[in-house]
């Protein structure tokens, strides 16, 4: 059969091919489903954690800081007084908003429901109304609003909303009517049928209050843009030492009200308000959606905005600050998040070329017959091309499919991507490996075994460019960091982990043969053949083992790095949540604690040992401004209480009260306080008017009592009893919340250190980036485990018919296992040992570049402690003793199956077991 390049594959022939090996089709099939399902999820995920994160910040926010605030003055007094009324109107600042909205740009979006228009007064203007409240005798203030759609975002309380006649009410009218919110209602005694007079030129302006108000979503735009409307405010006089305060509350009127308000002395302005939809924020657009905000605060967007509302309008929002500071905890984890997905997309990667290179290899000698039959070799190539596209085009869409079905709300087109990707590399390898090794035609071929085989000048090339890319991004990673600002695109840096497992496998690939040729010696000298006879076996194995043992190295480097950042993410929180509770859990009052409470919190299930203290945080140096929180303690506790939480330890007798009794009590302090001070004695006031003298004896930048950077801690058998009662509790062991809260007094603050662990994750795109993580470890760890046994599956038969020719020499069972599994050790170990050197090599190589903070702690420029990255023994051992479990498994399982087959039962002879 000759195959020419021009030919076009034909179907028959590759349903032939792929009814004849059915198993082989399925396998491929399922793997690339699962590599495709992977890789697309990987996109889908990273970006609903990341919109998630951004519609939490803009959330967390509050409305009056993430809504735009449009604001112009009334049209001027040159105009007809009525030109400039039906500017207040409904329907002028109707057609105002519609503006707004048309003019904002895309991706933002305004939330029509929560956005809101209308008029009010800029100054708070006094009301002389004696019934109103008045907590330091002084007037209250009161601001007007007209906003649109009152009824529909409150309900009833008492009365009814406000009403006015379209087109009735002018700057002359003397009474509107008005409604209040029922916080407003009750902080300033105002009740149905109250009229409150607002000043204004000649006679007051009357405003009926007809109904109290309930919002219907207090903490939304609409009502928390202004929260003035909502709630009251109670406003301090500044500059007073008496501290007199006046309350400033809102009057609803009705939206066609609203031109009464150019007859008062409040200032009017016109006003529009579009609230972000939280739905429509997307963090892959975030550089767009900065650009739309700031063209619409100071840009061409205001522009047009003033072109259709008025010349004098002005924006203004903290919008842009919210997304800054997402974009940087964005940008500060995605890095560390490429990391892992280097590492696992490589280990895939590896597999599909693995699979391709042992399908080529499995049918070696059918593409060496057809070739020397006269088949072209391109014509080859497309009909294998054919066969792996057939099956990997409705996997890959089987597994695209499921992600997008699996993960909603998140764009298909880089899902579709990675899939893509997925099916080419699926449909390549095997024509592309075909192609490489059937170049020349021939039947004969020649050994390929890893001891004989001697690497070619080109490869020596590529590994030696490798070396130094690898060198280079080592370097720069260590350099610049991979978490810091200049990071975010240099994918190079989040490659480095990747490209130093790549190395360290060509490496263990090229010595492979040397401690194989240094035990093939010793093992012939042996009595039994099984030793020298699987090390002979390991020696000629094909050379092609290079695919297997990177896709090892690469998983294992991947897991040991990917755990080492979860450990040390983890060991960052636990450290911070130690460092603000100061043990296990902390009760603290602090007037002081009644007496009763210390024995009924050691009562308490699971507390092993309770510390209890008095802390003064209103203490004065003699002679200094600042106040300085200075704790008592009991040295012999309180030290026991520090070795154990490893804040601070200190020797006890070094903090005891010395026997003299006017002798200076000796203090601990922290590096700060140690340095203002000095070592000489000075006189402290604490908060119940004592003086003590106090002497800093030891200076530790940590302890358990206080979590600050100032502080004094000293002997408290050397304060007064009132200065020395105690007011803090500190517990060690695996104390009850609920329990601990009813055993202590109800109004002391109980705080555990396991519910104080997670304040420092506030935001999705920390936990999400965790769970990826996670995830894209665990994937690089299977396809690890598949590589491998794909690699002793494709040596099964040559494997089963060697056991059945040593059966028939006199081959027992047991000899048969260790052959099976003494052959596949040598590959396992190299990978394993390599694997957990090569893990520990890149985690100290790359820990003063990686910077563990941001993801660790939710605010990292107030985070108590830095997190670095460490060495996690467990995420060392466990992946490379899975590889020896799994290898020595799978041997001995082929070995069981092989002794079971009844042709090698017919075959062996003299079996004594």
């Amino acid at each position: 059969m000759t195959l020419r390049p021009d030919e076009a594959v034909q179907v028959p022939w590759v349903r032939t091919r792929l009814r004849a090996a059915p198993g082989a089709a399925w396998a491929l099939a399922v793997l690339v489903a699962l590599t495709a399902c992977l890789a697309a999820a990987f996109p889908r995920a990273l970006d609903r954690h990341q919109d998630a994160g951004l519609r939490r910040a803009v959330a967390d926010a509050r409305p009056d800081r993430t809504t735009f605030r449009l604001y112009a003055p009334p049209p001027g007094s040159q105009l007809p007084q009525g030109d400039r009324e039906s500017a207040m109107r409904p329907a002028r600042l109707a057609a105002g908003q519609s503006a707004v909205l048309d003019a904002l740009h895309a991706p933002f979006a305004a939330d029509p429901e929560q956005s809101s228009y209308g008029v009010r007064t800029d100054t708070h203007m006094e009301v002389p109304d004696t019934f109103l409240a008045r907590p330091s005798g002084l007037p209250a203030h009161v601001t007007l609003v007209a906003q649109n759609a009152l009824a529909r975002h409150s309900r009833t309380a008492e009365g009814r909303l406000p009403r006015a006649a379209a087109g009735s009410v002018t700057a002359g009218t003397a009474e509107v009517e008005a409604a209040v919110t029922a916080e407003t209602a009750k902080h300033l005694r105002i009740r149905v049928g109250s009229v409150i007079h607002v000043p204004r030129p000649g006679r007051p302006l009357a405003v009926r209050i007809t109904g109290v108000l309930t919002p219907r979503e207090p903490s939304g735009a609409y009502w928390s843009t202004q929260p003035v409307l909502r709630t009251p405010a109670l406003i301090y006089v500044p500059d007073d030492p008496d501290h007199s305060a006046y309350w400033l509350g809102a009057l609803l009127l009705a939206p066609e009200a609203g031109p009464a308000l150019l007859g008062t002395a409040g200032d009017p302005v016109r006003y529009w308000q579009p609230a972000p939809d939280p739905d429509a924020l997307h963090s892959h657009d975030l550089d767009r959606l900065r650009s739309a905000v700031a063209s619409l605060e100071a840009g061409p967007s205001l522009s047009e905005v003033r072109s259709y509302t008025d010349d004098r309008t002005e924006a203004s929002t903290d919008l842009d600050e919210i997304l800054g500071a997402y974009e940087g905890l964005r940008d500060s984890i995605t890095p560390l998040i490429a990391v892992a997905a280097f590492g696992a997309g490589t280990v895939a990667l590896v597999v599909l070329v693995t699979a391709g290179g042992l399908a080529a290899d499995r049918r070696r000698h059918e593409l060496a017959l057809l070739r020397a039959r006269g088949a072209s070799l391109t014509g080859l190539a497309l009909r294998l091309l054919g066969e792996t596209t057939t099956v990997a085009l409705p996997a890959a869409a089987a597994g695209l499919g499921t992600a997008v079905l699996a993960l909603p709300g998140a764009r298909l087109a880089p899902a579709a991507a990675a899939a893509l990707a997925v099916t080419a590399v699926a449909c390549l390898a095997l024509p592309l490996r075909a192609a490489a090794a059937h170049a020349t035609v021939g039947v004969h071929t020649v050994r390929t075994d890893v001891t004989a085989v001697r690497p070619s000048r080109r490869r020596t090339v590529a590994e030696l460019t490798l070396v130094v890319l690898a060198a280079g991004a080592v370097e720069t990673l260590r350099r610049r960091g991979l978490s810091g600002e200049d990071a975010g695109g240099d994918q190079l840096m989040s490659a480095a982990p990747v490209l130093v497992a790549v190395i360290a496998a060509l490496v263990l690939v090229r010595l492979h043969p040397l401690p194989l040729r240094f035990l093939a010696r010793p093992a012939a000298r042996l009595r039994g053949a099984v030793g020298h006879l699987s090390l002979a076996r390991a020696g000629r194995g094909s050379a092609s083992a290079v695919l297997p043992l990177l896709a090892l190295s690469t998983a294992l480097t991947t897991a040991a790095f990917g755990g080492s950042v979860l450990a040390g993410v983890r060991e960052a929180r636990d450290a911070a949540a130690l460092l603000a509770v100061g043990a296990d859990a902390r009760v603290e009052a602090v007037e002081g604690l009644p007496a009763s409470v210390p024995a009924q919190v050691r009562r308490t299930a699971g507390a092993d040992r309770v510390t209890e203290l008095s802390i003064a945080y209103q203490a004065r140096p003699r002679g200094r401004q600042q106040t300085l929180p200075v704790a008592g303690v009991d040295p012999a506790s309180y030290a026991a209480l520090a070795g154990r939480t490893g804040l601070g330890a200190f020797p006890a007798g070094q903090l005891r009260r010395p026997a003299a009794g006017n002798a200076p009590l000796p203090a601990l302090a922290s590096p700060g306080v140690a340095e203002s001070y000095g070592t000489g004695p000075f006189p402290v006031r604490m908060q119940d008017g004592t003086i003590v003298t106090v002497r800093i004896a030891l200076v530790r930048d940590r302890t358990p009592a206080l979590g600050g950077t100032d502080f004094l801690v000293v002997d408290r058998a050397g304060l007064s009893p009132e200065a020395a009662r105690p007011t803090v509790l500190l517990l060690t062991g695996g104390v009850d919340g609920a329990a601990l809260r009813r055993a202590a007094e109800p109004r002391a603050d109980v705080r555990l250190r396991s519910e104080e662990r997670g304040r420092w994750v506030d935001s999705p795109v920390q936990s999400g980036a965790e769970r990826v993580y996670a995830a894209a470890v665990a994937a690089g760890s299977g396809y690890a485990v598949l590589t491998l046994l794909l690699s002793l599956l494709r040596s099964a038969p040559e494997r089963r018919a060697l056991l059945a020719r040593l059966r028939t020499m006199g081959l027992t069972r047991a000899q048969g296992r260790r052959l099976l599994v003494l052959e596949s050790l040598p590959q396992a170990v190299l990978a394993a040992l390599g694997g957990v050197l090569t893990g520990w090599a890149t985690i100290r190589l790359l820990a003063p570049g990686v910077d563990l903070t941001v993801l660790a702690l939710s605010s990292a420029p107030s985070a108590p402690i830095p997190a670095e990255l460490r060495t996690d023994a467990v995420s060392l051992a466990v992946p490379a003793v899975a590889v020896l479990l799994v290898t020595v498994g799978v041997a001995a399982a082929q070995a069981w199956w092989t002794g079971r087959r009844g042709s090698v039962t017919e075959l062996r002879a003299g079996d004594s077991r």
